[in-house]
């Protein structure tokens, strides 16, 4: 009996030492709204993030949406998905020189590495997340 406690508390201790030794993070399978108010700490809480810069009105626009909700479920654990409504949004669509939309913008560690306007093909922004998943 004294054996069989001393193995359960020595798994334990493991257990909450694996567990302290760093934060699960979030898998996310869809895409989520980021905003001015969030957009840093987003860009900060992912080591690699595509940035879907959209609007409601926007035809070319609701062509992506599908594409990156799918890409979501396929890169999901390795790349987060957000996106942001550039008409609620203006701080940030400014700050990243959003003239068109859609944009996407690919962040590595906070850092934007690549952009794509209009309504690209999963193709052509897959090959853009691939390039970046090192």
């Amino acid at each position: 009996m004294d054996e069989l406690q001393r193995i359960r508390e020595a798994k334990l201790k493991g257990l909450l030492e694996r567990a302290m030794e760093k934060p699960q993070k979030e898998v996310l399978e869809a895409p989520f709204d980021v905003s001015d108010s969030d957009f840093d700490e987003q860009l900060l809480n992912h080591d690699l993030i595509l940035v879907d810069f959209w609007a409601p009105w926007c035809g070319p626009c609701r062509m992506v949406g599908p594409v990156v909700r799918q890409l979501a479920k396929d890169y999901s654990g390795r790349v987060a998905f957000g996106k942001l409504n550039t008409d609620e949004n203006p701080k940030t669509s400014l700050k990243y020189r959003v003239m068109s939309i859609p944009t996407l913008i690919l962040f590595k560690k906070g850092k934007s590495v690549e952009v794509t306007v209009g309504a690209a093909p999963r193709r052509n922004i897959e090959a853009m997340i691939q390039k970046h998943l090192t």
